[in-house]
């Protein structure tokens, strides 16, 4: 199950079909862009500017892709990203056609110091996909995904969605690392981080990443692995969009079956208590082939309760061992609802994208969580309220296996030791006041924070400068080392951000 599934109502359904239309409808933008006057514009430290409308004019007709300025077709639907709470109107959108495109976007942008987003799934919960005064790079025009299955090996355009990853790749009998949610980004994804149905057997997205084709701040275009800007490469994984944009991934592939073991197992929230405990040890001493979430959520879309407990599993071992490997969790009693049967790789990867479009505001706190204490167990039941008009959804989104068998410093993904990423998410209405539902949501995760040794960067709000650089833990300083190489004027800056 998805951390958010009974967040979330039938009607989401229109707006995933919303995103799915939109690379399609990009076609009919080309050459659209008029520029009729100077647009106002900020630079990155949000001082006015004004950009010329020559200069944006030049942009525009030496781009194969397009530019959109505000009142152009297509800019509203461009600038949206999947939190409705988030409103923001960059100064103007590129939609590359390419790898020229973006450096030609980039090299318009730092000239001028100008604010800049990229965007490629629009799931960025600060949204940091998006801002205002700036230029958004939007990639949803720039997917393809191919697969070498011989050398096992997928190329990967820097604005795909994780969905065509999949789908190429399981086609040939083979996998990688690719989230939960088949309409994330891969480029925000995996230059996180990259946890997936798979990643406990087979690593982070990142992990196998074999090369990327990225362009740095300078405009150039520059490829990164273990024999070519090694420094780049390291930094790339785990570092954020903090160096440049992705144009590429080539990424390590692993045979696997297409049919697994997976679903939900869901109980009342009455047994809350007696799930966190079964969930500690299950998932703790799973076999690499099991992944294995836990959440809590009010309000429940099943009738008759207010609230739920369960846990979402994938099993992709062998099918005639998932019995006994799900067990423990049958031993919890008979559930209220039960969707885990042999399925479908690609399906399970898919079952949930109409719940993840935002029908409601949300805000979100999240940590890692190297054990699971009975303290933290008590709290969690503790702080956990139902209020009419409010969703809350506790997740543990599973961890360890091959994740934690890397070595910190191999990436700069410092959070290997992790057992479990804890979220925390509140959702209300769009036109209701925000400020309760986001002080509750604070006051509850005041009593777990305690419990949490740093935070996945994708998956939270700003965060002071020390916060953020102490997140990285002892790989800070070579990560501002290659930020000071790569991006000295801090050009890309809405990530979480290595101030050079």
């Amino acid at each position: 199950m998805d951390r958010r599934l009974f967040l979330r109502s039938a009607t989401a359904v229109g707006v995933a079909a919303a995103f799915t239309q939109q690379n399609a409808l990009a076609s009919h933008f080309a050459a659209l862009t008029q520029v009729s006057s100077d647009i106002a514009a900020v630079t990155g430290g949000r001082t006015p500017i004004t950009l010329e409308k020559a200069a944006v004019q030049e942009l525009a007709d030496s781009l194969r892709g397009n530019v959109l300025v505000p009142g152009n077709v297509g800019y509203d639907q461009a600038r949206r990203v999947l939190n409705p709470s988030i409103d923001k109107r960059p100064a103007l959108v590129v939609q590359p056609d390419g790898a020229t495109d973006i450096r030609r976007a980039v090299e318009f942008a730092g000239e001028r110091n100008l604010l800049l987003a990229v965007k490629c799934g629009g799931h960025s919960y600060a949204g940091k996909s998006t801002c205002d005064g700036g230029m958004q790079i939007d990639l949803s025009t720039y997917r393809h995904a191919r697969v070498d299955a011989n050398s096992r090996t997928a190329y990967v355009a820097g604005g795909s969605l994780l969905a065509e990853l999949d789908r190429e790749s399981m086609a040939v009998g083979l996998v990688t690392t690719a989230g939960t949610v088949s309409h994330t980004g891969v480029g925000g994804l995996t230059t996180a981080g990259g946890f997936g149905r798979v990643g406990r057997r087979f690593g982070l997205a990142l992990d196998n990443v074999k090369g990327v084709d990225i362009v740095t701040a300078d405009g150039q275009l520059r490829h990164a692995s273990p024999d070519e800007n090694e420094d780049l490469y390291w930094g790339v994984r785990g570092g954020g969009g903090n160096f440049g944009i992705v144009t590429s991934f080539e990424f390590a592939l692993h045979p696997m079956q297409r049919k697994i073991i997976g679903g939900d197992i869901v109980f009342p929230f009455s047994k809350a208590r007696e799930v966190m405990a079964v969930y500690r040890d299950f998932s703790k001493n799973a076999p690499d082939e099991l992944y294995c979430d836990l959440f809590l959520s009010t309000p429940s879309l099943i009738e008759g309760f207010d609230g739920i407990a369960g846990l979402h599993v994938c099993w992709s071992g062998a099918e005639d061992q998932a019995e006994k490997i799900l067990a423990p969790i049958y031993a919890l009693g008979t559930p209220i609802a039960d969707s885990v049967k042999s399925q479908d790789y690609v399906r399970i990867q898919q079952n949930y994208d109409n719940t993840e479009p935002r029908n409601n505001a949300e805000y979100m706190k999240a940590g890692f969580i190297n054990e699971f204490t009975d303290d933290l167990l008590n709290k969690l039941i503790d702080g956990f309220e139902m209020q009419e008009g409010r969703s809350v959804t506790v997740y543990f989104q599973h961890s360890g296996g091959a994740i934690g068998r890397v070595e910190t410093s191999s990436t700069a993904f410092a959070h290997r030791k992790s057992i479990a990423n804890m979220l925390l998410i509140v959702g209300w209405p769009t036109d209701d006041d925000s400020a309760p539902h986001i002080a509750y949501l604070r006051r509850y995760w005041a009593l777990l924070e305690p419990a949490t040794d740093g935070y996945y960067t994708v998956e939270t709000d700003d965060e002071s400068d020390s916060v953020r650089h102490g997140n990285y833990q002892g790989n800070f300083p070579r990560l501002l080392e290659i930020k000071r190489k790569y991006d000295p004027a801090n050009l890309f800056r809405l990530n979480a951000n290595i101030k050079a």
